[in-house]
């Protein structure tokens, strides 16, 4: 019997014991099409848990999916996980060779050249892929040429064949369960559950992926939804979030707003949904809330009237200022969306969208952030012709604009982050425990440099680190070969003052490195998210110069070992004024603190802050 095994990596936490929230729902609903077309017979399932792909660093996790030599590797692709999809696709063939790699997801399509230039996959398919899906494997698994079939292109000698024609979307989504229900994909109360009760977009917004599927709704009607909702409650799920691309706009809103209220009566679950402006009603607003949605996300994008209407948003900042009065009347938390770069916009419109934000009370929950031109989007099409450029590689992140230079959108964000008074990216965490974990998480320089997790911390101790150079250089050349996907912190732990020369030395070598999403994320700022250096002071060390450690935190983040109740007398000087906190002994209670700038060394405690303040 063939076997097939499924693939969904998470994005990258900035932090190495933070929930990735990742949910392998597109793996799982391809494992739910092989059951509906009755491949099983013939081919053995395998979806990847999270539990894996949370963990494990690149090399372990590429010996983890080639074991048994699967005859089919799938990988579901995203812009967080491209790269490292296809960098282990090209590591399980060298252990695997007989493999084929078959790769889907948002990221496959024909004007996305970036991917399809990529080794190490046999097979692409575009679009949905639950019908098509079916197709594919019986093709493969009765040994016939799959070029041609729909969506779908396929290796050849001279490169990669052309797409075949779209697949078909018009299936109905009664014609496939859930993968939750089919225990396909696990029901964690820990993680989000998605659910999807609507396919197909109306809008067309034209930086959205959305209409590139279909304008028809194909909509899972009432009684089946709040039936999923039930399943998922009594499976242990406690949030649900519903991926339709504007659930307010689905026929039936009320009803089923009233369904979920009967399901959630004890108000076990929470919901979360993006939802648009135009047509929200007051009605609206108490049903969700009653229903028991927490946490909307809202689209204000841009206030410029002319910008909204040539990317075919549509709408108005006032019916978005309306909308909110009436979601926060009935406790509904909200996150507004700002987008800066978009064709039409210049700086002082994203200066007019902060102004409006904070006029009607929504600074605190903005979410600013520059334009992606996604693959399959309308304003990839048209880039050229609106005089927009931007990075080819994911996350595809808009360069310059008729109205931006690449200058101006970084300080538009800065300028909106400065108004907001916090920052509006995920901010590096380093990995400072002091003990590894159960997969090995932490190395020394100097010792045995061998696979290790998802995220790893690299110390480097003792005296004249910077005479010693060369033994860091050489443990980083080793760690990136053994695992360049991994988020790396490099850690100084010196006994003397080095020369900050060093800090540029380090950084140099890291950013010899292979790049990926995660090391562009926030590149823009001069910031490298995924291999990261921090410094620590040892408790009962040398006093080392004030100018030397604000000279260093210049450059890099510090921490200082100490007690809990030295660090509370810091409270919120800490990552401030003053540097980090790294604690090394029991906690106490009254600290009052940049989370940010407090971490432990026990690895429980660490995790548990990371939990309650992060």
């Amino acid at each position: 019997m063939k076997k097939l095994r499924l693939v969904q990596l998470p994005v990258p936490p900035p932090a190495a014991l933070a929930q990735t929230g990742n949910v392998p729902l597109a793996a799982g609903c391809l494992g739910v099409s092989a059951r509906v077309h009755g491949l099983t017979a013939d081919l053995t399932l395998d979806v990847v848990a999270p539990a894996v792909t949370d963990v494990l660093g690149d090399a372990l996790l590429a010996d983890y999916l080639a074991r048994d030599e699967p005859d089919y590797l799938g990988f579901s692709l995203y812009l967080w996980n491209v790269e490292r999809s296809l960098h282990l696709a090209r590591e399980v063939k060298l252990r695997s060779p007989r493999t084929r790699v078959i790769i889907g997801g948002p990221e496959v399509s024909a004007d996305n050249p970036f991917v399809l230039a990529q080794k190490g996959f046999d097979i692409a398919v575009t679009g949905e892929a639950e019908d098509s899906f079916g197709g594919l494997m019986r093709a493969l698994l009765d040994g016939r040429d799959v070029a041609g079939l729909p969506g779908v292109a396929t290796r050849r000698p001279l490169g990669l064949s052309a797409f075949g024609p779209a697949a078909n979307a018009g299936f109905p989504l009664t014609a496939y369960p859930s993968p939750y229900l089919e225990d396909l994909v696990p029901v964690e109360a820990a993680r989000s559950t998605y659910i999807e009760t609507v396919r197909g977009c109306r809008s067309h917004c034209t930086f959205c992926f959305y209409p590139r599927s279909s304008s028809v709704l194909r909509v899972l009607d009432v009684e089946r939804s709040a039936a999923l909702v039930k399943g998922l409650k009594d499976r242990g799920a406690r949030e649900v979030v519903f991926l339709d691309p504007t659930f307010n706009h689905r026929p039936e809103l009320v009803p089923l707003l009233d369904a979920l209220a009967d399901v959630n009566a004890d108000r076990a679950l929470t919901f979360f949904a993006e939802v648009r402006a135009e047509g929200l009603t007051p009605e609206h607003a108490r049903k969700l809330a009653r229903a028991g949605f927490d946490k909307l996300e809202i689209g204000l994008q841009s206030v410029n009237r002319e910008t909204l209407k040539r990317v075919k948003r549509g709408g108005s900042p006032g019916q978005v200022a309306e909308a909110a009065k009436m979601l926060h009347d009935e406790g509904i938390e909200l996150l507004v969306d700002l987008i800066i770069g978009l064709p039409g916009d210049g700086p002082d419109d994203v200066a007019r969208g902060m102004e409006f934000l904070d006029r009607n009370g929504l600074a605190r929950e903005a979410q600013v952030f520059p334009l992606f031109l996604l693959p399959g989007t309308a304003m990839r099409a048209t880039a050229a012709a609106d005089g927009v450029e931007f990075d080819p590689a994911p996350p595809y992140r808009v360069r310059r604009t008729a109205g931006f230079t690449e200058e101006q959108i970084l300080e538009t964000l800065l300028k909106s982050e400065q108004q907001l008074g916090r920052r509006l990216d995920e901010w590096p965490r380093p990995h400072l425990v002091s003990e590894s974990g159960s997969v090995p998480d932490l190395f020394q320089v100097g010792a045995p440099q061998t696979p290790g997790a998802r995220h790893v911390a690299l110390w480097f101790s003792g005296g004249d680190l910077f005479a010693r150079r060369e033994e860091l250089r050489q443990a980083i050349d080793q760690r990136l070969a053994i695992d360049p996907h991994a988020t790396l912190d490099v850690v100084l732990a010196p006994s003397q003052p080095f020369p900050l020369d060093l800090l540029d030395a380090v950084r140099a070598q890291l950013n010899r490195a292979i790049p990926s999403y995660v090391s562009r994320a926030i590149a823009h700022r001069g910031e490298d998210l995924q291999r990261r250096i921090a410094v620590v002071l040892r408790s009962g060390g040398p006093v080392f110069p004030r100018d030397w450690i604000d000279a260093v935190r210049e450059k890099t983040q510090v921490f200082v070992e100490q007690s809990y109740e030295a660090a509370a007398t810091c409270g919120s000087r800490l990552g401030a004024e003053d540097p980090g906190a790294l604690i090394t002994g029991p906690v106490g209670v009254g600290l009052d603190a940049d989370p940010d700038a407090v971490a432990f060394t026990n690895r429980a405690l660490e995790a548990k802050w990371q939990a309650e303040n992060l």
